[in-house]
């Protein structure tokens, strides 16, 4: 586009440019040229080269940009602070303000626990109501478990829990009453130690004069709710029915799966693994980490756990990860945010499924893909329709000529043992399993049963799942590998009592077979069940990063350091 513009000499050698044809290469502003494209005259906007990667890279968030996009701009940015704020974002003139001896920016820096000691130190009358409402605010951080944030901190480097309490606390400071709030696993991220406070927090906001319903599977909180209903028998096609409503002491009695776990009694593992060798990670020097050194065991399972902002996911997520790239990563980001997506064609079903098909009816294994061949040309193989509205949202309906199901007709007409390919894909995970005799497709099948997905539908957007749901999908389709780090970043997230036995016993078979398995968590279930407990503190925040403990089980709850040997115990 530049050459188009006709201002420039293709043939002349860059280092023959004088000063100003540089300058107006590299830096030139924005102007309109007329250019001729495929004979017709068009105007186009040049600018230079330099000048055009700054506005469209540098000016904008390139966290908005498509992950493709920020892997190809990455090696060309050096992120640096600004040398004339040093990182404060705001003017010399308003930085010369200070409250208390300090800048906006030096309070924004302070941790929450400090800083609501520097605000109540303010005497001004005029500044009594701001501080009145201000202590308060923060004090709900403190009272929360996050203490340790400080209040420039950016929003996307929070964790889930973190972003959740921090919403909690959005609507504790407010006045409404007689509201209702629905709550979607609080307790996530958070140490035992912390639940108590989340409680405190919850009860706070019914005894404002508000209903608080809470959808949750940690005892803790269960046990301090007013009224409980609990969902089941078990999940899918066999849940969906309320199999208890009471109180707390019913239902240890009702005899459902969650009562029943609610009763079990915790146990410490006594026959720990040894380790075959270990991953050093030396003075790690990061966040609130100070010149950590630790030995990760191999061959083992290891579990990481510490208070919220003691340090565990830098010292896992950031350094170890690190030093050790080819680690496979088992977290809770989403695995692909397209409506065309699913399980069966994340884990790979999908592919021998075609094939079968194929070679049952003797025709072209396309066909049976609604993003090829096979898809109804009335919805492209979305299933549905999107009508737009103008200034409205858009609506989106059923597609009434294939009624939702993806696939032309013709291709529905085509069976495999009695089942059209759209019936394959609304089986849920375990009718599969009984449906398929393929052995890869049984593998992969079995793999989702065994991390607790049976209840999924085989064609359902990767996109409708949540978090823990995403992990575990991941999970079931790295399951084969050997001689691996695998790194899992609370796992037990969203999983109810009776499948954390399921997931131990995945990792356990993991570690069987040869891996060594890294778990950041704070569900103690699972820690009493490692070969080698990481604990780090001792508390969150500037009072976090380091290593308070290394051991097994039965050592940690001895251990007087420990806030999470304290809780196992």
């Amino acid at each position: 586009m530049i050459l188009q513009s006709g201002d420039f000499d293709p043939d002349k050698k860059l280092k023959d440019y004088s000063a100003e044809e540089l300058d107006q290469l590299l830096y030139g502003k924005a102007r309109k040229v007329k250019m001729d494209f495929a004979g017709k005259a068009m105007n186009i906007t040049v600018e230079g080269a330099l000048e055009k990667f700054t506005n469209k890279y540098i000016k904008q968030d390139l966290k908005a940009k498509s992950e493709r996009t920020q892997k190809t701009v990455a090696p060309f940015i050096t992120e640096g602070i600004c040398p004339s704020c040093h990182g404060a974002r705001l003017s010399k003139a308003a930085l010369s303000c200070k409250v208390q001896g300090y800048n906006i920016a030096e309070l924004s820096a302070m941790e929450v626990g400090r800083l609501v000691h520097v605000i109540r130190e303010i005497e001004d009358p005029a500044a009594a109501p701001i501080v009145q409402s201000l202590t308060e605010r923060l004090q709900h951080l403190v009272d929360i478990g996050l203490d340790y944030l400080t209040l420039d901190r950016e929003t996307d480097t929070l964790s889930g829990g973190e972003s959740q309490r921090v919403k909690m606390v959005k609507h504790l400071s407010g006045s409404l009453v007689d509201v209702t709030y629905i709550f979607d696993e609080p307790s996530v991220g958070l140490h035992p130690r912390d639940v108590h406070r989340l409680n405190e927090l919850l009860q706070k906001l019914r005894d404002k004069g508000n209903t608080v319903i809470v959808v949750e599977h940690d005892p803790d909180v269960i046990k301090v709710a007013d009224h409980i209903v609990d969902v089941g028998p078990h999940a899918g096609g066999r849940g969906g029915n309320i199999v208890f409503e009471g109180s707390f002491e019913g239902l240890l009695d009702a005899g459902t799966l969650t009562g029943n776990y609610m009763r079990r009694p915790l146990q410490l593992k006594r026959a720990c693994r040894q380790a075959t060798g270990k991953l050093p990670v030396r003075n790690a020097s990061l966040h609130n980490l100070r010149d950590v050194s630790v030995d990760i065991p191999t061959g083992v399972l290891t579990v990481v756990t510490g208070v919220a902002g003691s340090g565990k996911s830098t010292l896992i997520n950031e350094v170890f990860l690190g030093e050790h790239p080819d680690a496979i990563v088992i977290d809770q980001t989403a695995i692909g945010v397209s409506t065309r997506s699913n399980p069966a064609t994340y884990t790979g079903i999908m592919d021998d499924v075609r094939k079968a098909f194929a070679s049952a009816n003797k025709v072209n294994q396309g066909l049976f893909s609604f993003n090829s061949k096979g898809a109804c040309e009335n919805c492209q193989g979305l299933g549905v329709v999107y009508t737009d509205l103008a200034f409205l949202d858009s609506v989106k309906l059923p597609c009434e000529v294939c009624g939702g199901k993806r696939f032309k007709e013709e291709v529905l007409a085509y069976k495999l043992d009695g089942k059209s390919i759209a019936e394959v894909l609304e089986m849920t995970v375990e009718e599969a399993l009984a449906f398929f005799k393929l052995k890869e497709v049984v593998r992969k099948l079995q793999a989702m049963s065994d991390v607790g997905l049976n209840y999924l539908t085989l064609g359902q957007p990767l996109s409708t799942l949540s978090g823990g749901e995403c992990q575990r999908i991941k999970l079931a389709s790295e399951l084969h590998k050997k001689g691996s780090i695998y790194v899992m970043d609370e796992p037990t997230t969203g999983l109810h009592m009776s499948d954390i036995g399921h997931l131990l016993e995945i990792m356990n078979r993991l570690v069987d077979a040869g891996n060594t398995v890294i778990v950041i968590e704070h569900n103690l279930d699972v820690i009493s069940q490692a070969d080698w407990i990481i604990d780090m503190g001792p508390d969150g925040g500037s009072r976090g990063g380091q290593v308070v403990f290394e051991g097994t089980p039965e050592q940690i709850v001895r251990e007087e350091r420990s806030i999470t040997g304290k809780y196992l115990a």
